[in-house]
């Protein structure tokens, strides 16, 4: 790709997109200093670039046919073999297919990327490598993450691993689908209002939104900055544990990166929850949608905590039932920002920046008929609010999500962690094919009112499966102070050891 001066005529528009008025004789002028400035690109065009290196071995793998994938969540199979010891040894691992796995498709569940190859691996990939771990290949997730449910993703949807026909949760919906299956011991969500909470809650798995700054999102999708995490899902606790000690901490690229220490999660296992203060929020119980029977399984799930020695007890807090209205000039003016209008990277980070995502995803602009509902009614409202009023309502919110943050944070001097319904509802059924765009999108969003405030406040929080309602699971989620996820470990494994959770 060369770098070229701008014609008279593209300056002149260009001129025009900034609100300037140019006289021939500026034009010739400016272009003048344009080509001057255009030797530093054309210097930075002709280095190398500066990549990690690709550790080990793999193939591109293969699609798999509808019979070897009947619930739709594989995108790849493509196993790809790690180190001959560590942690993760004997341990199979799926990727999010936002997550980059040098020389493998990803398409981030869209039309529009399709056939993307990544040139490096994302930093928890090779850690996870470097730990023993067997990749086994990309799973499906939602069209660019943006939904909740799972029929979204251009290839078809998926489907709940506990009834055909039923949600997975979005948009990390592969991920819950084959950890719930058996198919993988453990697998890699993403999360910016509760993609890796909403699928395990519908799936019935263990899944961890850590705090923000402590896994590092290199070579990851991103969204937006200030809610991209990224976690583990898994079958029981102690993988979960296991896994987030393998991926944590600075990698010298995330700029996210907060953590002070990275802890032993695994030391909180089999510690029970005697002494512990756990404060039930009230507001996480009355979200619009909420089901009773999944508020009833939550609550009796609240006291088999209190059996188990520990002190619980109902909190308010009030602005909780505003964190989605918080989250979503965040959100949605962020994902437009960064994500579409910044090729997938956006700017102004230090990070490590694939040209080779931002090449082919560019592409969006002359095939966007193709993009998701979802993604386009992000795209639209994110520039008409930007063109109408610039970003004053996305500062704004960053601003009164200081406010929500300090009311978690005092209700967390009094307890060690907060109890709700991960999510208001249990899976629902997949919307037909020839929905209207009003019913796919409302079923993209109905479930994560109780998730999204986490991702603006970066509270470290935990869905676990506490029983069944209608032969579907019913996820019940745990909150921490920042950086204490030790202390959701040890309350979830506690409940974990009571017993089946699917005869509860």
């Amino acid at each position: 790709m060369s770098v070229v001066p701008p014609t008279p005529a593209q300056l002149q528009a260009v001129a025009a997109q900034c609100g300037l008025s140019l006289t021939d004789a500026d034009i010739v002028s400016f272009r003048g200093l344009i080509e001057k400035s255009l030797e530093a690109y054309k210097y930075i065009e002709a280095v190398p670039d500066e990549l990690p290196p690709v550790k080990y071995p793999r193939t591109p793998g293969y699609q798999p046919l509808p019979e070897e994938n009947v619930h739709g969540a594989w995108h790849r199979k493509a196993r790809v073999e790690g180190a001959p010891s560590g942690k993760l040894k004997g341990k199979s691992v799926a990727l999010k297919d936002n997550i980059m796995l040098a020389g493998v498709p990803m398409m981030n569940g869209s039309a529009t990327l399709q056939g993307y190859l990544p040139d490096y691996d994302a930093t928890i990939v090779t850690r996870m490598l470097d730990a023993g771990a067997q990749i086994s290949g990309k799973v499906h997730c939602e069209y660019f993450c943006t939904s909740g449910g799972s029929h979204t993703n251009a290839l078809g949807p998926v489907h709940n691993p506990y009834k055909m026909g039923y949600s997975a949760g979005g948009s990390s919906s592969g991920s819950g689908v084959v950890v719930a299956l058996g198919e993988v011991d453990m697998a890699i969500g993403g999360d910016q209002g509760g993609s890796i909470r909403m699928p395990s809650s519908f799936c019935g798995v263990y899944g961890m939104k850590p705090t923000w700054g402590l896994v590092p999102y290199t070579g990851i999708m991103p969204m937006e900055i200030v809610i991209d995490h990224t976690g583990p899902m898994t079958s029981t606790v102690a993988d979960n544990a296991l896994l987030l000690e393998v991926i944590a901490g600075d990698d010298g690229y995330d700029p996210r990166i907060k953590a002070p220490i990275v802890g032993e999660y695994t030391k909180a296992l089999g510690l029970g929850v005697r002494g512990m203060r756990i404060g039930i929020l009230k507001e996480g119980f009355e979200q619009a949608g909420a089901e009773a029977a999944v508020n009833e399984s939550v609550r009796e799930a609240a006291k088999r905590f209190k059996d188990l020695g520990a002190t619980v007890e109902t909190v308010s807090i009030p602005m909780h039932l505003r964190g989605a209205a918080i989250w979503t000039p965040i959100g949605i003016e962020g994902v437009t920002q960064t994500m579409m209008y910044g090729d997938g990277c956006g700017i102004s980070r230090s990070d490590l920046y694939s040209l080779s995502l931002m090449d082919c995803h560019r592409s969006w602009r002359r095939k966007a008929d193709a993009l998701s509902e979802n993604t386009k009614l992000f795209l639209l409202l994110g520039t008409y609010v930007n063109n109408t009023y610039g970003p004053r309502y996305y500062g704004k919110a960053i601003n009164v999500a200081r406010r929500l943050t300090a009311a978690y944070d005092k209700a967390l001097q009094n307890y060690d962690v907060l109890l709700m319904p991960t999510t208001p509802m249990k899976a629902t059924q997949l919307p037909p094919h020839d929905v209207s765009r009003e019913e796919s999108i409302a079923r993209s969003t109905e479930m994560f009112t109780n998730t999204a405030p986490f991702n603006i406040t970066h509270h470290p929080a935990m869905s676990l499966p506490c029983g069944m309602v209608d032969g579907l699971p019913v996820g019940l989620m745990l909150i921490g102070r920042h950086f204490e996820e030790a202390t959701i470990y040890r309350a979830a494994h506690a409940f974990e050891c009571i017993g089946d959770w699917k005869k509860m």
